[in-house]
């Protein structure tokens, strides 16, 4: 027996309805023929960088290009690829970016040693300052040297005052 809904409810149940089967189909399922091919498979799409996304790799990533690297991934694996040939043929295609931690190249020699050379120029960089306003800080001109001395020589004779003065 179905008890009468009132047509809100009823509109609200479809809804539910429709946005749980959305969010269902969002998820890839992948088969494979043992556990080391879906190990390969997991480890493969963290290494793997999404070459249109900011910074993702094709596992987090919901673009259709990470979609289709997943894909692409997946055959792979199945054919019986290694992961170093895996990852060879997503670099012939896309380039050293799709690799979340590029060779070191001549091309890319710049990006592993820049920040290191930016730091040791910026120690460089201290150094002299701190080098340089320590010598202008030492160096008195003939004027204030003479000042210096005057109130040195003032202070030293009023403090000799005031000793002789307190012992009597």
């Amino acid at each position: 027996m179905i008890l009468p809904l009132k047509p809100f409810k009823l509109l609200l149940i479809l809804l539910f309805c429709f946005i749980s089967s959305a969010a269902n189909s969002a998820i890839d399922t992948f088969e494979f023929d043992n556990v080391a091919q879906e190990q390969l498979f997991h480890d493969l799409s963290k290494q793997l960088r999404c070459p249109k996304c900011q910074n993702q790799n094709i596992a987090d990533s919901n673009a259709q290009l990470a979609k289709d690297l997943r894909n692409k991934t997946y055959e792979l694996v199945k054919q019986g690829k290694s992961e170093e040939q895996i990852v060879d043929y997503m670099v012939a295609r896309f380039g050293n970016f799709v690799r979340y931690d590029p060779p070191m190249t001549p091309a890319t020699i710049f990006l592993w040693l820049g920040p290191l050379l930016f730091i040791l120029l910026g120690f460089l960089f201290l150094y002299g300052q701190i080098k340089n306003q320590n010598r202008s800080d030492d160096k008195l001109d003939k004027e204030d040297d003479q000042r210096l001395a005057k109130i040195l020589n003032k202070k030293t004779r009023f403090d000799n005052k005031r000793k002789k003065g307190s012992k009597q």
